[in-house]
């Protein structure tokens, strides 16, 4: 089952939280929504779980409109918010009750549900503890379980890692793997390791509107260049560069640049130790920037 998020558009007062965003997610793909906090991740999430309404566009569940038909959608998605709301005074079992009890689940399936979600998200060993004595890892645990227990075929996980350490990490990315097998599945961070570890296709939003999106190797391989970051004590004067093979000056901070290179980056590096030679500069900081997710990312949503 695919979803669809269709010219998504989104207005808090004067601010424009989206702007016609459009992406698609496919069964059996994880797909990354990345972007700078604030970019809209989590406003696209909510309005394609129907917790917030767009002011246009729509999201397609198995061509189903979420802004229609909020209820009937409601149960083919398991969503993690990126706030995982949780009751502490209640043990895992009885909350999943509780939470299998909102879709309606059978009460003849609903123990073996909850069972089968518990050991397939590795909550046994702490089935005996309130929710509220739980580590965050195993909070986050609970919070997919919780995702889960109707069977939902599409799972929205919004910074599902945030805040694990690095065991706890190591876990929830294989649990994750496992789910998407059979699922549709998307996962909003701003966490360009999380994507490069478990995603194969990635969307980038900047400011409300998506700047990239396409499979990760795709994105990796080919459409961005090879960059040459330059730092120095002295302001740098653009027309510097007009003779030099830059396809792209970036602005990162002041008297720092991202320059793209259209050739070699040997190529450029000895035109600008040249140039800071003959302008007499004082070099902070010169590195080679290649086409990882992070330099892409970083091109992408980096104000200029």
């Amino acid at each position: 089952m695919s979803i669809e998020v269709n010219q998504l558009s989104k207005s808090y007062g004067a601010q424009k939280a989206l702007d016609e965003v459009t992406f698609q997610a496919k069964p059996g793909q994880i797909l990354g929504f990345l972007g700078p906090n604030g970019a809209g991740k989590s406003t696209t999430m909510k309005i394609a779980t129907g917790y917030l309404a767009a002011d246009s566009g729509d999201v397609l569940i198995k061509g189903v409109s979420v802004g229609k038909h909020p209820k009937v959608v409601s149960r083919m998605l398991g969503y993690l918010p990126e706030h995982n709301p949780l009751y502490p005074d209640m043990y895992i079992s009885e909350f999943l009750h509780f939470v299998g009890s909102l879709y309606a689940i059978d009460k003849k399936k609903i123990e073996v549900r909850i069972r089968h979600v518990m050991e397939r998200c590795g909550l046994m060993p702490e089935k005996s503890k309130r929710i509220g004595q739980l580590s965050k890892g195993y909070r986050q645990r609970v919070g997919l379980a919780k995702a889960l227990i109707h069977d939902p075929e599409i799972i929205i996980l919004d910074e599902p890692t945030t805040g694990l350490d690095p065991n706890q990490l190591v876990e929830i990315r294989g649990l994750i793997r496992e789910i998407s097998e059979q699922k549709t599945l998307i996962i909003s961070t701003h966490i360009m390791q999380e994507v490069e570890a478990i995603c194969e296709k990635v969307v980038i939003i900047h400011r409300g509107k998506v700047v990239a999106q396409d499979l990760l190797q795709n994105l990796t391989v080919s459409g961005q260049s090879d960059g040459l970051i330059l730092e120095t004590e002295e302001p740098l004067e653009l027309g510097w560069f007009e003779r030099f093979p830059v396809r792209t000056i970036r602005e990162l901070a002041p008297n720092r640049f991202l320059l793209l290179s259209s050739e070699p980056i040997p190529v450029l590096r000895k035109q600008v130790m040249t140039l800071l030679a003959e302008k007499n500069l004082s070099l902070v900081e010169m590195k080679h920037q290649s086409k990882n997710l992070e330099a892409i990312f970083h091109q992408l949503t980096q104000s200029r």
